[in-house]
C-alpha cells in the first residue's frame, strides 16, 4: 500500500512549509513499487495519469502500475486517500533504441474517458486498452513507429466530451487524425513527418518536429511554418524526426492527391502583419545565440505542404512573404520566387529525405532541444525555443494566424516540460479551482546549479502579467529534500511534470488549524474569582457549567468549520525517483506566514526588520479575497503582523518605522483587546465577557508567548524616549480613537465587550497622559480636549470609567461623565465634594458655586433643587437665592414655599430672598417681614455693640459739622458706609420706612416705635420717618433741624408731606402722596419757626433767609414780619420782601386788568343782545282772560 494522498510535502528542520511561492508540493505517493521484485533501482517513472480515483504510472521498465484509491481509515485524517496496487501491466512490444531522443519504456498514457479507452505509447509502439482495468482493446491492435499521441481538442472540456474522440497519432511520415469510438476510424492523413509534439484548438493544431514548429489547419490542410526550436540551426532540417519506418497497418491509408488550401471565406493574416512577424521573430531568435537567423530561402520543406507560387516565377512582396503552403502527393514542383522566404524545389521522396538528413547530421550535430507546446487560451499557443539545454530558454506566444503575440517568457534553462495552469476557465487545462483561475502560471521543469550542485525542480512564473518575477519550487530528489537546500545531495534523477485528466482536491489541514477560532484567555484572576463564586451560589455553578459546555460546543463548531478551509484543486503532478507529488496552489495563509516566520527567525539575533512586515501589509492591502479561505487568510496575516509590530513597538525604542502607525493596526482588523493585553497598564481595562475573546488559533499561541515574556513598561526614559507620534501610549490613543469611531458597525463581534474595553483603555491612556498637563481648564491641551470629548460622548464602560476617574482624582471630569448620563444627583454631589475641599487633580472647576447655581436652574428634579439650592444658600446666600428667583428655572416654587424652605434650611438666606421679593419684584406683601428682619439685625447689633452705637452718634455729629452746601444725611451715610451687614440692613430699613413702595404701603408703626424706643437717640432718621407717618410733623421737623441738621431733607419734608424721604427717588412722585398747598404752607411755617431757633446765629440767619427767598410764596408777609425779630436788618429780608412786594403789585395789576376785561366783556354781551332783539322785532303776546271761579 502506498503512502496516503494529500499529506504535506517535506519541510525544513524549523517546520516551515516547503514553498513560499504560489505552488507547493503535496505527496501523492511515495516509494512506488517500480520493480515487481523490489531490487531494480534503475527503473524510473516515465509518465503519470490520474482519472476518477485511478492512478496509472508508466515506468521505464515498460510497465503500467494501476493503483485504485480508497478513503483512509485514520481518525485524524478522515478526508485523506490511500492507494492500493490493482494491477501491473507488462508491455513487451517495441524495442527501445539507445541514443534516440525518446524516453525508454512507457512514453505516454492518453485516457479517453468518453469511450473508456486508453492509448499507451511504449517504446514508440501504440496500443489500446479499456478503462479502468487496462484490458486489451481493438483486438490488441498495435501501431509501430508512433512518435506522439495526443491532439485532443482543448476547446472541449473533459466534462462536456461525449461519444467518440478525435486524436492525432504521429507516425513516421504523417499525422493521422483518428476517431476513437467502438473502434478506431481514420479521419484523414496530414503529411507532416516526424511530429514529436502537438496541441489542438478546434481546427488549428500547433505541431513540432525535431527542429521547428508549425501551425496546421487540420480541416483545410494548410500549414504556417513558424520558427526553429534551436536558434543555432541555420536552416530547417528535412529529416522526419527519427521516427521508425514502420507503418500503421491497422489504419486505412488515404490514397489520391490531396490539396491543402485555405477554406473559402477564411482569410489569412494581412501581409503586413506576416512580414512584420517574420522579420522580428528572425531577429529575436537570432539574438539568443548571437547568430544571424537562417534564411528561409535556404530551407527545405520535408512535409510536402507548400504555399502556392505565382505565375511566371514572379511574385509581389506580399505574396513572397506568405508562409501558407499546399500539400500534394504528386511530384510536380511548386515554384516560389527567389526573393521569397521559401525556395522552389520538387518534393522529394522519403529515401531522398533520409539521405539528405544523414548528410546534414554528418556536417553538424543538431541542437537536441525537446519541443514544448502548450495552449494558455483558446486562440494562442505557447512554444519554447533556445540555444542549448544549459542556456536560458524563451517562451513565445503565437496565435492561430501564426503571429507572435504578448511578450515573451524567459526560463533560466531550456525546460524539458512546461504546463500552463489557470487564467482560462473555458479550457480543459484549468488545473486549479475556479478561484485560482484568474491567475495564469507557467510551470517548467528546470535543472539548475547551486554552488556546484545540480537541483531539479519547477520554475514558476506568470504568463498573463509581466510585473511578477519567477519562483523556484524544488522537487525532492531524495527523502526530505527541501526547497533551496543548497546542501542537498545531487542525483541523476529526472523530474517529470504532467497534467492529469481528473481534478483532485487537496486539503491543507494546517490552514484550518490556523484559521479556526480559539479562546484567548488574558485575565487569570477573573477565572479564579469566578471559580470562587461558583462555590458560593448554585446559580453561579449552573452558569459556569453552561459556559463551559458552550465553549466546548463552540470549539467543535470551529473544528468543523476548519475542515472546510484550505481546500485546493489541482491536475498537475510531478515526480522524481519513486515519489509522485501533486503540484498545488500554495494556500495564501501558509505562503505569507512563512515570510513572517522568516522575519521573526532572522530577528532572533538582531532587531526586527519592520520594513519587511510593512511591505507584506502593503502587498496585501488591495488584494481581493475570492474565497472564504482567502478572506480569513488575509485577515489572519494582517492580525499576526499587527501583533508582532505592536509588541516590537513597545520594546524597541531605537528603530521605529514611520509607516508603523495606528492606521496599520486598524487595517489589521484585530480585536483591540488583543493588542491592549500586551500593555500592562491597560490590561485591567479589558472586558473579556463570559464567553471570552476568540481569535484565530494561529494567533493564540503567538499571544500566549507574548504575554508570558512581556516586558513592556511605561516608565519614563529620557534617553530612549521617542517623539510623541511614535510613543506607545500616543499611538495607542490614536488607535483607540479610530476604533471608537466604529461604534454601531454591525460587523463587529462582541461589540459590547469590545467597545467597553476601547472606551476604558482610551480613558485610561488620556488620564495617564493628562497628568503632565497643568491644572485649570484645558482648552489648549489636546489630551485634555480629547478627554472631555470622550466623556461628553458617553462611554460604554461606565463603572470602569468611574473607577478610573476616582483613582486619578479627576472629579470634575467625573461630573461631566455624570452629566452625559443625566445623573443630576451625581453631578451635584461631585461638585459639592470639590467645593467642600476634596482635591481635584485637574482643577477645572474654577467657579464651582456659580456652576451649581446654573446647573440647578436647568434641571427639573424638585428634590435636588431644594437640597442643593438650600445648600448653596447656606454657603452663599446671594447665589443660593438666585436658584429660586431665576425666571429661567425649570422648577417653580411659590414665594411662600421658598421662604418656608429657606427658614428651615438656610435662615441666613431668607433676608436675601425677601429683598428680592420686595425690592426686585416690588412685592409689598413681604415688606413687613423684611422690615422685621432688618430691625432684628440692627437692634441686635445696637443692643450688644457699643461701637455700633458710637458709630451712629459719630455719624450725626460729623454730618452736623458739615457746612452747607452739604448732601442729605442719607447720601452721607451711603458715601461713608462701613462694610457691615447691619449698616446695609439699616439703609434698606430706611428705604422701606421712608415709603419707597408708595403711599399705599403700610406697616405696623406702633410696633416699630415700641421696638426702637430704647434706641431713639441712635435711630434718629427712623424716628423722623415714624413721626411723619403719625402726622407729628412738627416733631419730625424739629429732629431734622436740630437732631440731624439735614435742612435739605427738612425742606423736602415740607414739600412732600413727610412721605418718600430717606430713599432714592427717581421719576415722577405720586400726586396723591403730595400734600395740598395749604398743608405745605403750614409745614413751612413750622419749619420757619424751627429755623429761627437754630442755635448757631449765622446758620439761623442763613437758613432762614434762604428759606424765605426760595419758598416765600408759601409765607404771608405780615406773618413773617411779625415773627422775625426786630433786631434783624431789613437787608437780611430784602430778597423776601422784594419778591413779596413784587408779588403784591403783580397781584394788584392782575386784578385791575381782570376787572377791565370783565367790563368789556359785559358791554360786548349787552350789544349782542340789542342786535338780536332788533332782528327779532317786537312780539305781541295775547293775554288770556282770567276766568274767575267762585
Amino acid at each position: 500500500m502506498a503512502t496516503a494522498e494529500g499529506t504535506p510535502a517535506p519541510s525544513d528542520r524549523s517546520g516551515r512549509p516547503v514553498s513560499t511561492g504560489p505552488y507547493t508540493l503535496r505527496s501523492l505517493m511515495e516509494d512506488v513499487p517500480l520493480s515487481s521484485e523490489g531490487q531494480d533501482t534503475q527503473i524510473t517513472i516515465s509518465c503519470v495519469e490520474y482519472w476518477d480515483g485511478n492512478l496509472y504510472i508508466g515506468t521505464s521498465a515498460s510497465e503500467i502500475l494501476h493503483f485504485v484509491s480508497f478513503p483512509s481509515e485514520a481518525p485524524d485524517e478522515p478526508h485523506s486517500v490511500n492507494y492500493i496496487l490493482a494491477s501491473r501491466l507488462e508491455l513487451s512490444h517495441g524495442v527501445f533504441i539507445p541514443g534516440s531522443s525518446s524516453t525508454k519504456g512507457v512514453q505516454q498514457i492518453l485516457l479517453l474517458t468518453s469511450v473508456n479507452k486508453a492509448c499507451v505509447r511504449c517504446n514508440n509502439v501504440l496500443t489500446f486498452y479499456s478503462l479502468p482495468e487496462l484490458s486489451p482493446a481493438f483486438g490488441n491492435t498495435k501501431v509501430s513507429g508512433c512518435s506522439w499521441i495526443g491532439g485532443r481538442d482543448l476547446d472541449i472540456n473533459d466534462n462536456e466530451q461525449a461519444g467518440p474522440e478525435i486524436i492525432m497519432i504521429c507516425i513516421r511520415n504523417r499525422i493521422r487524425l483518428v476517431k476513437i469510438g467502438e473502434e478506431p476510424r481514420l479521419v484523414k492523413n496530414i503529411e507532416y513527418p516526424g511530429c514529436l509534439a502537438s496541441a489542438r484548438r478546434g481546427r488549428f493544431a500547433c505541431v513540432a518536429d525535431a527542429q521547428s514548429y508549425a501551425l496546421l489547419d487540420v480541416d483545410n490542410q494548410q500549414k504556417i511554418p513558424l520558427f526553429p526550436i534551436s536558434s543555432l540551426d541555420e536552416e530547417i532540417e528535412t529529416t522526419t524526426g527519427g521516427a521508425p519506418p514502420d507503418t500503421v497497418k491497422a489504419l486505412p491509408q488515404v490514397s489520391g492527391n490531396v490539396t491543402l488550401t485555405r477554406a473559402q471565406g477564411d482569410t489569412g493574416p494581412d501581409d503586413s502583419t506576416i512580414h512584420g512577424r517574420s522579420t522580428s521573430l528572425g531577429a529575436f531568435v537570432g539574438g539568443l545565440g548571437n547568430v544571424q537567423p537562417a534564411s528561409r530561402s535556404r530551407s527545405r520543406d520535408r512535409t510536402g505542404i507548400m504555399s502556392p507560387g505565382g505565375a511566371g516565377g514572379q511574385r509581389s512582396p506580399q505574396q513572397s512573404a506568405s508562409p501558407i503552403r499546399s500539400i500534394s502527393n504528386s511530384q510536380s514542383p511548386t515554384r516560389i520566387s527567389q526573393g521569397s522566404a521559401f525556395i522552389s524545389r520538387p518534393i522529394t521522396s522519403s529515401s531522398q529525405n533520409d539521405e539528405m538528413a544523414q548528410r546534414k547530421r554528418n556536417q553538424r550535430p543538431p541542437a537536441l532541444l525537446k519541443p514544448n507546446i502548450s495552449s494558455p487560451i483558446a486562440s494562442e499557443f505557447l512554444l519554447t525555443t533556445g540555444t542549448s539545454l544549459t542556456e536560458p530558454g524563451v517562451g513565445i506566444f503565437v496565435n492561430c494566424d501564426g503571429d507572435v503575440v504578448r511578450g515573451t517568457l524567459e526560463f533560466s534553462q531550456y525546460p524539458s516540460t512546461i504546463v500552463i495552469d489557470g487564467s482560462d476557465p473555458l479550457t480543459a487545462n484549468t488545473a486549479g479551482s475556479l478561484e485560482d483561475d484568474q491567475e495564469g502560471f507557467v510551470l517548467a521543469t528546470i535543472k539548475r546549479t547551486l554552488h556546484g550542485l545540480e537541483r531539479n525542480g519547477l520554475e514558476i512564473q506568470r504568463w498573463d502579467v509581466t510585473s511578477e518575477g519567477k519562483t523556484w519550487l524544488a522537487v525532492p530528489e531524495v527523502s526530505h529534500a527541501v526547497e533551496e537546500d543548497i546542501n542537498a545531495t545531487s542525483t541523476d534523477n529526472t523530474v517529470g511534470l504532467a497534467m492529469t485528466l481528473s481534478v483532485q482536491e487537496i486539503r491543507f489541514p494546517e490552514v484550518g488549524k490556523r484559521l479556526r477560532s480559539r479562546r484567548l484567555k488574558i485575565s487569570r484572576s477573573t477565572d479564579n474569582e469566578e471559580a470562587g463564586n461558583v462555590g458560593n451560589q448554585q446559580s453561579d455553578l449552573n452558569t459556569q457549567n453552561s459556559l463551559e459546555e458552550w465553549e466546548i460546543a463552540r470549539g467543535q463548531q470551529e473544528d468543523d468549520f476548519a475542515r472546510r478551509l484550505g481546500k485546493k484543486r489541482t491536475r498537475i503532478v510531478t515526480w522524481s525517483g519513486s515519489s509522485i507529488y501533486w503540484v498545488v496552489r500554495n494556500p495564501l495563509a501558509l505562503r505569507l506566514e512563512f515570510v513572517i516566520d522568516k522575519v521573526l527567525h532572522d530577528s532572533q539575533e538582531s532587531r526586527l526588520d519592520q520594513n519587511r512586515l510593512v511591505k507584506v501589509m502593503r502587498e496585501i492591502h488591495n488584494q481581493e479575497a475570492r474565497t472564504e479561505t482567502d478572506f480569513l487568510s488575509l485577515e489572519y496575516i494582517r492580525q499576526k503582523i499587527s501583533i508582532i509590530l505592536f509588541a516590537d513597538l513597545a520594546t524597541n525604542r531605537f528603530d521605529v518605522n514611520q509607516h508603523v502607525n495606528e492606521h496599520l493596526f486598524v487595517e489589521g482588523g484585530l480585536d483591540p483587546r488583543v493588542l491592549l493585553s500586551m500593555v500592562p497598564l491597560l490590561r485591567e481595562d479589558i472586558v473579556e465577557g463570559p464567553k471570552g475573546i476568540w481569535i484565530h488559533a494561529g494567533l493564540v499561541a503567538l499571544m500566549e508567548r507574548q504575554l508570558s515574556v512581556s516586558s513592556i513598561t511605561l516608565e519614563p526614559d529620557e534617553i530612549l524616549s521617542r517623539p510623541e507620534e511614535f510613543d506607545l501610549l500616543g499611538l495607542t490613543r490614536r488607535y483607540l480613537t479610530i476604533w471608537r469611531q466604529r461604534k454601531g458597525f454591525g460587523s463587529i463581534a462582541d461589540e459590547t465587550q469590545v467597545f467597553s474595553t476601547v472606551d476604558a483603555a482610551l480613558l485610561h491612556v488620556l488620564l495617564y497622559q493628562d497628568q503632565q498637563s497643568s491644572g485649570g481648564p484645558g482648552g489648549s491641551s489636546t489630551v485634555r480636549a480629547e478627554l472631555y470629548a470622550v466623556v461628553d460622548n458617553d462611554v460604554d464602560c461606565f463603572d470602569r470609567a468611574v473607577e478610573l476617574l476616582e483613582t486619578f482624582r479627576r472629579l470634575y471630569v467625573l461630573s461631566r461623565l455624570y452629566q452625559k448620563r443625566k445623573m443630576a444627583g451625581k453631578v451635584l454631589a461631585t461638585w459639592r465634594r470639590i467645593i467642600d475641599g476634596e482635591h481635584d487633580d485637574g482643577g477645572e472647576l474654577v467657579d464651582g458655586e456659580n456652576e451649581v447655581r446654573k446647573y440647578l436652574v436647568k434641571i427639573r428634579d424638585l428634590s435636588l433643587v431644594e437640597e442643593y439650592g438650600t445648600w448653596l444658600a447656606r454657603r452663599n446666600p446671594t447665589l443660593g437665592v438666585q436658584v429660586f428667583t431665576d425666571d429661567q428655572s425649570r422648577v417653580k416654587l411659590s414665594p411662600h414655599q421658598v421662604v418656608q424652605l429657606l427658614r428651615s434650611r438656610a435662615p441666613d438666606a431668607v433676608k436675601e430672598y425677601l429683598e428680592h421679593l420686595v425690592f426686585g419684584k416690588k412685592n409689598v406683601q413681604y415688606a413687613n417681614d423684611l422690615i422685621s428682619y432688618y430691625l432684628d439685625n440692627v437692634l441686635a447689633v445696637l443692643s450688644t455693640s457699643d461701637d455700633a452705637r458710637s458709630i451712629l452718634a459719630q455719624s450725626y455729629e460729623s454730618y452736623r459739622a458739615l457746612h452747607p452746601p452739604k448732601p442729605t444725611y442719607r447720601q452721607f451715610i451711603i458715601d461713608n458706609a462701613i462694610p457691615a451687614s447691619w449698616w446695609h440692613d439699616r439703609l434698606r430699613l430706611l428705604e422701606l420706612l421712608g415709603g419707597s413702595h408708595g403711599a399705599g404701603f403700610s406697616y405696623d408703626i406702633p410696633e416699630i416705635l415700641q421696638r426702637i424706643e430704647p434706641f431713639e437717640d441712635a435711630l434718629v432718621p427712623e424716628t423722623i420717618i415714624l413721626d411723619g407717618r403719625q402726622g407729628r410733623h412738627h416733631q419730625a421737623l424739629r429732629l431734622l433741624t436740630h437732631g440731624l441738621g439735614d435742612y435739605h431733607t427738612a425742606i423736602n419734608y415740607c414739600l412732600l408731606g413727610g412721605s418718600s424721604i430717606f430713599h432714592p427717588t427717581s421719576g415722577r412722585v405720586d400726586s396723591l402722596s403730595i400734600p395740598s398747598r395749604e398743608e405745605q404752607a403750614t409745614l413751612f411755617k413750622s419749619l420757619l419757626s424751627e429755623f429761627l431757633h437754630i442755635e448757631d446765629v449765622s446758620d439761623r440767619v442763613e437758613r432762614t433767609s434762604e428759606l424765605l427767598e426760595r419758598f416765600g410764596t408759601w409765607f404771608d408777609v405780615a406773618y413773617v414780619l411779625e415773627l422775625i425779630p426786630d433786631s434783624w436788618s431789613v437787608e437780611l429780608l430784602s430778597a423776601f420782601l422784594i419778591s413779596s412786594f413784587r408779588r403784591l403789585v403783580q397781584d394788584k395789576s392782575e386784578a385791575v386788568i381782570t376787572k377791565a376785561l370783565s367790563g368789556a366783556e359785559n358791554l360786548k354781551i349787552s350789544a349782542d343782545l340789542i342786535e338780536k332783539c332788533q332782528v327779532l322785532g317786537p312780539q305781541v303776546e295775547a293775554v288770556e282772560p282770567r276766568i274767575s271761579t267762585f
